[in-house]
C-alpha cells in the first residue's frame, strides 16, 4: 500500500464544510498530527477554532472553493453542497480528492441518486422527476400519482429541510417548489442506515446497522440504536448493498447508506451520504473505530480499521427547543455527568433555534434495553435553550 506524505512529512488535509462533522473529523486528526484547513461560509462555524487555518467564504462558489483547495494535498467533505467543477479542476492538477467529484455530482442530485441506484439493480421505492409543485399537481390529477407520497427536492436538501410527505389532497399546499422527485410511500417497520468505508486500494469494511428513529415534526434523526435490533439476514442484505453502491461510485472514505424497511421485510435503499454521518456518532465510543478515523483511513489510503462493536448503544441527538431562538443555554446536563455510560458531545455552535442539531448523546451499555431507558432520560432531561 502506498506511502503516505503525512507521515513522512508536511501534508495538509482540506475540509469544505465547517460544522460538526467537520469539528469530530478534526479531533480524531489531531493524533496523527495532520494539519488541517477548513472552509465554511459561516464566520463562527463549530470547526473555526480547532484547524490550523479557518477561511469563510462560499462552498458553492468556484474559485473560492480552487484557491482554497490549492492549498492542500487532501481535500474531502463535510456537507455535499459543494462546487464539482472547481474540484475536478483540482484533481486533474493532482490534489487527491475525496469523494470523488463524478460521484458526489450525482449524489448531490436526489433524482440522479434514485436512477443511479435503479441502473445497478438495487430496490429503490418506484419514482418519478418533476419540474416543480405544479408539475406534479397536473400528475397527480391524471391519476398518474397516487395518495400518500413523497416529496424531496432535487438538490439542497439537508437535515430534513427539503423533503414532504403528502397523505391526501389537503397537504398539497405543503408541495415544495422547483424540480423534485416524487416517490411511493413506504409503510414502514423502520429504517436503517449502513456506515461503510473503503480506501484506493478497493478494500472495504461495514459497520453494524443502525435502526433510527425520527423527530415527527422535524423529519430529523432523534434516536439511534446500534446494533440495530434486525435479523442476521437483513442485516447481511443491508450490508451487501452498501458495499455494491461504495464500490460502483468508487467512493474513497465513508459513505452512510439509508435504507427503508417495509412490514414484509423488504429493504429499499433511500438516499446515501459520502461523508461521516448522524448515523455513525455512536462508533466514536461503541466501535474499535470511530467513523471520522475511519474517514481518514479512506481517504489517506490506509488500511482500514476494526468495525467491532465494543458495547452497544443508543444515540440521541440535542435538538434545541421549539420557541427558543439566540444564545444557547444547555439544562440538564449535570444530571447525566453523575451517571456512567452517558457520552455528552456539544457541537460548539453559538445561537439556537428550534430543532437545530447542537449536540448529540451517545449511552453506551452491554444492556440495549436498559440504553434505551437511559437515552429516553436523557433526552426529558437535557433542553437546549436561548438565554432569557
Amino acid at each position: 500500500m502506498k506511502q503516505l506524505s503525512f507521515f513522512s512529512g508536511p501534508s495538509v488535509l482540506g475540509i469544505l464544510g465547517g460544522g460538526q462533522l467537520g469539528k469530530m473529523l478534526l479531533q480524531a486528526a489531531l493524533p496523527w498530527d495532520i494539519q488541517t484547513h477548513v472552509l465554511d461560509p459561516d464566520t463562527e462555524a463549530p470547526c473555526k477554532h480547532v484547524c490550523h487555518y479557518f477561511e469563510t467564504g462560499s462552498l458553492m462558489d468556484y474559485n473560492t472553493v480552487y484557491q482554497f483547495g490549492k492549498t492542500c494535498n487532501v481535500l474531502t467533505i463535510e456537507i455535499e453542497h459543494v462546487n464539482t467543477k472547481a474540484l475536478k479542476q483540482l484533481q486533474t492538477e493532482g490534489v487527491i480528492v475525496h469523494p470523488n467529484p463524478d460521484a458526489l455530482a450525482i449524489i448531490q442530485d436526489k433524482g440522479k441518486q434514485k436512477i443511479f441506484f435503479k441502473h445497478l439493480g438495487i430496490p429503490t421505492s418506484d419514482f418519478g422527476l418533476y419540474q416543480h409543485a405544479e408539475h406534479v399537481k397536473d400528475t397527480l390529477a391524471q391519476g398518474l400519482i397516487r395518495f400518500p407520497f413523497v416529496q424531496k427536492t432535487r438538490t439542497a436538501g439537508y437535515d430534513g429541510k427539503g423533503v414532504c410527505i403528502i397523505h391526501s389532497e389537503n397537504d398539497l399546499s405543503k408541495l415544495l417548489d422547483g424540480p423534485c422527485l416524487v416517490e411511493d410511500y413506504v409503510p414502514l417497520q423502520g429504517e436503517l442506515a449502513v456506515m461503510v468505508a473503503r480506501n484506493e486500494q478497493g478494500e472495504v469494511v461495514c459497520y453494524d446497522p443502525v435502526w433510527m428513529d425520527f423527530h415527527a415534526d422535524a423529519n430529523l434523526l432523534d434516536l439511534l440504536v446500534f446494533p440495530a435490533p434486525v435479523s442476521p439476514q437483513i442485516a447481511a442484505q443491508a450490508e451487501q448493498y452498501a458495499r455494491v453502491i461504495i464500490e460502483a461510485f468508487n467512493i474513497s472514505g465513508v459513505l452512510a447508506v439509508e435504507f427503508l424497511l417495509d412490514h414484509n421485510g423488504q429493504l429499499f435503499v433511500n438516499e446515501v451520504a459520502p461523508r461521516p454521518h448522524n448515523s455513525g456518532h455512536q462508533t466514536i465510543e461503541s466501535a474499535v473505530t470511530s467513523q471520522y478515523q475511519q474517514h481518514l483511513r479512506g481517504i489517506f489510503n490506509l488500511p482500514l480499521g476494526s468495525t467491532k462493536v465494543i458495547t452497544p448503544s443508543v444515540m440521541v441527538n440535542l435538538l434545541g427547543a421549539e420557541g427558543h431562538i439566540g444564545d444557547v443555554v444547555y439544562e440538564g446536563l449535570i444530571p447525566c455527568l453523575e451517571k456512567s455510560g452517558i457520552h455528552i458531545h456539544l457541537y460548539g455552535k453559538k445561537t439556537t433555534k428550534p430543532f437545530r442539531k447542537m449536540g448529540h448523546v451517545t449511552v453506551t451499555n452491554p444492556n440495549i434495553e436498559q440504553a434505551k431507558q437511559t437515552a429516553q432520560w436523557v433526552k426529558q432531561t437535557i433542553r437546549v435553550e436561548s438565554r432569557k
